[in-house]
């Protein structure tokens, strides 16, 4: 176990979900006939949701916090090593379980498939000793939805930290998503499983929690985003990528983290989708999950780009 809080205070503390991600570029997202398909080389990447937060916010310029469990294995020490070179300031718990991994398939389009290997038991929490001296030097906390954060509420609330957390492909149903949409300040999900419903399951997490407001990322659609008192979700447009679209692997991971930054400059929600929608059209044009981050300075430019345009 690593815990040695720094003395100063964190812009953002992000908790859960490390591990490594395996891409395989395929020609369809489909099984393709027979029992075997040749394929470019297969890369492997320091990935998955709490890694792609953390990253995004430092290079914005944030002190960032990163903590969660890593296996005593070869991932593990992949990880600990970017992190290392990274100077990203990472503490840990051991997993006698191992690192949680992925393989992702990817289409000529970006499009992708995730498989998702989270491994650790469903019981399994982040211990309170550990996780406390972080908590209390965070100006906001990101939780990531793999469990292993779920005791870290009780504390949050208690000390009155702004919380927010990202529900990817939520159905609207599943009450393990639920207990973080309900718990935190500021809900991000993808409108992939909800279209149809779009707007009752935003309207729910506000009415049934203490959300400030929900945003609903849909690609190439824009998001939709429902702040607390409005009468109905409001629309926004995405933004066109700087470059070709070649891997969309990390994309909403991106979108937070520049919203929580604009969140932290104080900026208004339209300016923060708007940081969002940037950097997260930045991040397609990367191949592989989380291998390059936008800075402040692409970021304001890319701002500058999208109000101009």
């Amino acid at each position: 176990m690593t815990a040695n809080p720094s003395p100063s205070s964190y812009d953002i503390l992000v908790a859960g979900g490390a591990g490594v991600d395996t891409i395989v570029r395929v020609p369809a997202l489909q099984v393709p006939p027979g029992d075997s398909v040749f394929v470019p080389p297969v890369h492997d990447y320091v990935a998955h949701t709490g890694n792609g937060v953390a990253r995004g916010a430092r290079a914005l310029g944030m002190a960032t916090k990163f903590i969660d469990f890593l296996g005593d294995d070869i991932q593990g020490r992949t990880i600990l090593d970017a992190y290392a070179a990274d100077g990203l300031d990472f503490s840990h718990v051991v997993s006698p379980h191992g690192t949680p991994r992925g393989v992702n398939l990817v289409d000529p389009q970006g499009r992708r498939f995730s498989f998702y290997d989270g491994r650790h038991p469903a019981d399994l929490r982040l211990p309170r000793d550990f996780c406390l001296p972080f908590l209390e030097r965070a100006r906001h906390v990101h939780l990531s939805i793999t469990g292993v954060t779920k005791d870290l509420y009780e504390d949050i609330h208690r000390l009155g930290i702004p919380s927010s957390t990202d529900l990817h492909d939520w159905d609207g149903e599943n009450e393990h998503h639920l207990t973080y949409a309900l718990a935190s300040d500021y809900v991000f999900l993808s409108a992939a499983a909800i279209h149809d419903r779009l707007d009752d399951v935003l309207r729910s997490i506000v009415d049934r929690g203490r959300a400030r407001l929900v945003v609903a990322t849909d690609g190439a659609a824009g998001c939709h985003v429902l702040e607390r008192g409005d009468d109905k979700p409001r629309h926004f447009a995405a933004v066109r990528p700087p470059r070709p679209v070649v891997d969309s692997n990390g994309a909403g991971d991106a979108f937070v983290s520049a919203f929580l930054y604009g969140l932290a400059q104080g900026l208004p929600v339209a300016q923060c989708v708007l940081a969002g929608s940037v950097s997260g059209a930045f991040a397609c044009t990367s191949a592989g999950t989380h291998t390059e981050f936008i800075d402040e300075a692409g970021l304001r430019s890319g701002c500058a780009a999208a109000t101009a345009g």
